[in-house]
């Protein structure tokens, strides 16, 4: 009996055997291919993306993975960057595109597609969306335009600058870190105005540095040259930003800020000596009990150089009497007018704020000026090297003319 007829009397079906030979060759010469494709999956934790290419992790710089969880973290950003911003995050941390998109419900090509929009165009990519939902970009001509704007406008955030993009561009910045890099890029900082006075003589100013400096060359060692100022701090705390323990929230005790101290004082740059007189009002009288407690410093001086501002007290009539009388050793040298920057001591009242009111709280006004006036009388001159940097006569001419006057 032929074969085929016996396969067909048994009930198996034609040619089985045949096939069953067959499919165990094929499977046999897959074997190694199988193998391979195992290894691989093994070598990329398991997983392989949708088009067969693995993404790395560790491919963003420092300051890339810092722009984009700030990013994620935004909560004043739309949702679609701060998803963007996490995908870019955990693919450096390793995670391949499909255990991305299973952690935040999209499919593993959305997350490749933001990845490559990242490698195109940065971080600015993730958070450039025009009308059609696309990443876009300024051109040339645009950014100029918008240079052009904040340079004559000097917006004071970066809503307006927003604002301006979409109204004449069409395009949408919806991240304010990325509105931050875009102006970085174009050479624009933020700053913070200085303060300047609008009669400053630059001429005035230079002269009174010559004659400063042509004075210290020419005092002999019976002479001493001192810097006289008043102030007034009020008993209140001043906070100040400091480091601490993260989700700790920290907060100063405050008083009613309605008392204050009026202290009139003098310094020596030499040696870090300070004069200072408590007083209920700085008038002449706090004027005169000043200059004679500097002849009391300086018993053995044959003259005191005491350099002072313009203040009315300073040029009173009974000032002007006490230094006509014989004998006295002061001689007084006053500041061009509107020049607190030529007088060191005012760098002093910085330093005393710094260590006496910055997110420092007093039950009273007394332990307040108890603690201030120990400061300035006591810790400066003992501490001298340690402040001597800071309360200097490193002066500068400041001139309008060096600014952009935007008021």
């Amino acid at each position: 009996m032929r074969f085929d007829s016996m396969r067909r009397s048994a009930g198996a079906a034609p040619f089985d055997a045949f096939g069953i030979l067959y499919a165990a060759t094929i499977k046999l010469a897959s074997i190694p291919r199988l193998i391979e494709e195992s290894e691989k999956r093994l070598a990329f934790g398991g997983f392989a993306d949708s088009d067969g290419r693995m993404i790395r992790g560790g491919f963003l710089s420092e300051e890339d993975r810092k722009a984009l969880v700030a990013l994620a973290r935004d909560n004043l950003s739309a949702g679609r960057v701060t998803r963007r911003a996490n995908a870019l995050v955990l693919l450096d941390d390793g995670m391949s595109c499909q255990e991305v998109a299973k952690v935040l419900l999209f499919d593993d090509d959305t997350i490749r597609g933001w990845y490559d929009l990242f490698e195109q165009n940065g971080v600015e990519g993730l958070t450039s969306f025009d009308i059609g939902g696309g990443s876009s970009k300024l051109s040339v001509e645009q950014c100029e335009v918008l240079k052009a704007w904040v340079g004559a406008t000097l917006p004071r955030s970066t809503r307006p600058v927003g604002a301006f993009i979409a109204k004449e561009f069409g395009l949408v910045y919806e991240s304010r870190s990325g509105l931050i890099a875009l102006l970085h890029r174009l050479g624009l900082e933020y700053h913070k105005p200085e303060v300047v006075s609008r009669k400053l003589d630059e001429k005035k100013q230079k002269d009174f540095i010559a004659a400063y400096e042509k004075l210290l060359n020419s005092m002999s060692p019976d002479e001493a040259a001192v810097f006289v100022d008043a102030v007034h701090p009020t008993h209140a705390a001043r906070p100040v930003g400091c480091w601490g323990p993260k989700k700790q929230n920290l907060a100063i005790e405050q008083t009613s800020g309605r008392q204050r101290i009026n202290i009139h004082g003098a310094i020596d740059l030499e040696t870090g000596q300070t004069r200072m007189i408590e007083a209920e009002t700085i008038d002449a009288m706090s004027t005169i009990r000043l200059l004679e407690s500097l002849e009391a410093l300086y018993p053995l001086m044959v003259c005191i150089h005491v350099f002072l501002d313009n203040a009315r007290y300073h040029h009173a009539k009974l000032v002007s009497e006490w230094l006509s009388r014989p004998g006295c050793r002061i001689k007084l040298h006053f500041l061009p007018a509107y020049c607190p920057h030529l007088n060191p001591i005012e760098r002093l009242w910085g330093v005393m704020h710094k260590n006496i009111t910055h997110n420092k709280c007093y039950d009273t006004c007394t332990e307040f000026a108890e603690a201030t006036l120990d400061f300035l009388r006591d810790k400066v001159p003992r501490n001298w090297a340690k402040y001597r940097s800071t309360v200097t006569d490193n002066f500068r001419v400041i001139s309008p003319k060096d600014f952009r006057v935007i008021a």
